[in-house]
């Protein structure tokens, strides 16, 4: 184990010093002073490797855990209205926990391919790809043995990052190509979970990478998350079917229970009659950002009245999915044998749209050799 001790946490959770720490927009280097990063081991090890946890902390108060084994987050506290910390993502003390839960996801890194593909196929340059099929006929989030169910290398690059790789072999999950990928996690002075990707690849293969902690900000296992107030920076989305492929279609959100253009509860809406919420029993979509660049744009605003804590989601992603929980069912229960609840979480994942190999009028997810895939998601905190 190695340890970089710093003042007590406890000094730190200063309502002057964090409201002083939070900018306008999220920097894109944050030097860090005094944060410490903690390594232990996490449940021996999984296929052969070992899995190990970390600690990493800032200068005002923002503390994080997170595994090897699928690049999880385990556990995120920020600070709450009265400076109080609160631990905002679902997960689980131990390994087994993860490898026995019905929801495999919890707070996992996903890849090759984000969200769904269509009866686990696509062809690229004349070849049909089979995947393994993972969610009603359908190929979810790279398929049942995507990222979130490797052990990658992980080494502490800065006081306050992680840096994980992973080496994805030709044929991984159906996918052609070898895949290099490298992802950094940090947690800068200006209260951000900054996430970095970059992947490159030896043949023309999918690549749609994303971030999936299940985010409640009245407290893991603390209620519903009805009444956090979102906002979505996106006029579209795009509509789906019975088992949640894209139509293809890109609709306005306009009038419909869809549209978080202003600060909605996200309750408010959500047992509306609805086609497409019925399909999704309850919001489980993508919606496109109001953007026209790769740059890094705000996506997200939401905020809970109880704790007063806010998250921004920031990216140079196209779209987001959010997902409101709804197949959580109160079955599960993780950190201090707390349940979690139908609708408990939320997730607010940053994306290219779902099953883009096999709609050519979305926007392409197509790495071709001597290019590097290179995109950021941020979630930025603040209190209101």
């Amino acid at each position: 184990m190695k340890t970089i001790k710093l003042i007590n946490f406890l000094s730190l959770l200063v309502i002057s010093g964090w409201l002083a720490a939070c900018g306008n927009k999220p920097s894109e280097n944050a030097e860090q002073e005094e944060e410490v990063v903690e390594e232990k081991s996490f449940g021996n090890t999984f296929k052969g490797k070992e899995v190990q946890l970390f600690e990493i902390k800032n200068t005002n108060g923002l503390k994080m855990k997170v595994t090897n084994f699928g690049a999880r987050v385990t556990e995120l506290w920020v600070p709450d209205k009265n400076g109080n910390p609160v631990d905002i993502v679902l997960g689980f003390n131990t390994l087994d926990e993860y490898l026995n839960s019905s929801e495999k996801y919890i707070g996992a890194s996903i890849g090759r391919y984000g969200n769904r593909i269509a009866n686990g196929e696509f062809t690229l340059n004349d070849v049909v790809y089979k995947l393994p099929i993972n969610n009603n006929g359908q190929t979810l989030h790279g398929g049942p043995g995507g990222f979130d169910w490797v052990v990658w290398d992980a080494q502490k690059v800065a006081d306050n990052s992680i840096e994980f790789s992973y080496k994805s072999p030709d044929g991984e999950e159906g996918f052609p190509g070898e895949l290099l990928v490298k992802m950094v996690y940090t947690l800068t002075d200006e209260n951000e979970f900054k996430v970095t990707y970059e992947a490159e690849t030896d043949q023309a293969t999918p690549v749609n990478l994303t971030h999936h902690s299940f985010f409640n900000l009245n407290g893991a296992g603390e209620g519903t998350i009805l009444n956090h107030e979102l906002q979505l920076n996106a006029s579209k989305y795009t509509p789906v079917n019975g088992v949640l492929i894209p139509t293809g279609e890109i609709l306005e959100v306009s009038g419909t229970p869809f549209d978080f253009t202003s600060s909605t509860a996200i309750g408010a809406r959500i047992e509306n009659e609805n086609e497409q919420l019925g399909f999704g029993g309850g919001y489980d979509h993508n919606w496109v950002l109001d953007k026209s660049s790769k740059d890094l744009t705000q996506a997200a605003v939401v905020s809970s009245p109880q704790t007063g804590i806010k998250m921004e989601v920031w990216t140079t992603e196209p779209a987001i999915q959010f997902y409101s929980g709804n197949f959580l069912d109160g079955t599960i229960h993780g950190k201090e044998g707390k349940s979690y609840d139908f609708r408990g979480a939320f997730c607010l994942e940053t994306q290219h749209y779902p099953d883009s190999p096999n709609q050519p009028n979305f926007p392409s997810t197509i790495l071709n050799p001597g290019e590097k895939y290179e995109q950021t998601c941020i979630y930025k905190f603040d209190v209101k």
